[in-house]
């Protein structure tokens, strides 16, 4: 199993240094990629329930980084390690120029880049950005994945669809990636899933918060049913990666109702957990270590890299 670790791009206290040699230090202790997540703006009014807390509230605020910026510049500063959007909300952005984006970004990261996608949550950000209605947004984002790999991977792309339409254009250069920049799938729906079996690289949930936990016996029952959407494409379930997204959270936070929550507590618990999620089949964990202090980020980093992994 490979490892991960999520990024803090919407703390207004990061530095850019602290972002560079936090990847660094995740390359240097070998981890696989680190992941950045995606908003353009916030809201200042935001009705639409979100999905990873009890209270359905955001909570979050207007400072993030965009998302394609910042990996230019991580990749600017590491050699290795891979760089994910996690994920990249599909209909805010027009899928020629994310494209672009993306396969210039490959081009230049000599091939480190990897396509988390989504559908989104957040209502008003779509209308704020002037993205298509969000009643749509999962067959957007199903049209704008065909649009990607047509461009990717086609000499003379042409593409006509509901949301989405190109031809007569030259698109180079193409991703260094072949056939194309992989494409994991966000989500834990059953239309994830399928979305996933049908047109993904893989599939990428969230799970260990409280809303979300996916136990491993959950995600076992979640990857039947990709398989079996998989095999109805006519796909062999076992080329699409399961590169699941779990909190680590601190090792002093409390259980809730009694009950221990994933990747909550010591060095052989957590290790624990990590063993339950590959048994399932997890192909790629990511992790989140980060803390308000960028020291002790990198302390918790270290901690994971060299007391705990070890131990899998």
């Amino acid at each position: 199993m490979e490892y991960g670790l999520h990024l803090a791009v919407s703390d207004p206290a990061v530095k850019p240094e602290q972002l560079i040699r936090f990847v660094q230090r995740a390359e240097e202790l070998d981890f696989f990629c680190v992941t950045v997540a995606d908003h353009i703006v916030i809201p200042r009014n935001i009705a639409s329930p979100y999905p990873y807390t009890l209270d359905k509230k955001y909570p979050g605020h207007g400072h993030h980084l965009e998302q394609v910026t910042v990996m230019s510049v991580l990749a600017g500063a590491t050699q290795r390690i891979r760089l994910v959007t996690s994920v990249m909300i599909a209909p805010y952005r027009h899928p020629v120029v994310v494209a672009k984006m993306l396969s210039t970004l490959d081009f230049l990261s000599h091939g480190r880049v990897i396509l988390g996608l989504g559908v989104g949550w957040m209502k008003e950000e779509f209308e704020l950005v002037g993205a298509p209605r969000f009643e749509d947004r999962g067959r957007v984002t199903d049209e704008y994945i065909r649009a990607f790999k047509e461009l990717w991977t086609k000499e003379s792309p042409a593409f006509e669809g509901a949301y989405c339409r190109f031809s007569e254009l030259t698109f180079l250069p193409k991703p260094v990636q072949k056939p194309h920049i992989p494409i994991w799938i966000g989500g834990h729906s059953k239309q994830a899933l399928r979305r996933a079996a049908e047109l993904g690289d893989g599939w990428h949930p969230i799970g260990g918060v409280p809303t979300v936990p996916l136990e491993p016996d959950d995600l076992r029952r979640s990857l039947e049913t990709l398989a079996h959407y998989a095999e109805k494409a006519g796909r062999n379930p076992r080329e699409i990666t399961v590169a699941f997204k779990a909190s680590l959270f601190d090792r002093a936070m409390e259980s809730r109702a009694g009950r221990r929550r994933r990747f909550i507590g010591g060095t052989e618990q957590i290790a624990s957990d990590v063993r339950d999620y590959q048994k399932a089949g997890v192909d790629c964990l990511i992790l989140d270590v980060r803390t308000p202090d960028p020291a002790q980020t990198l302390e918790r980093l270290d901690w994971l890299a060299q007391e705990v992994l070890p131990m899998v």
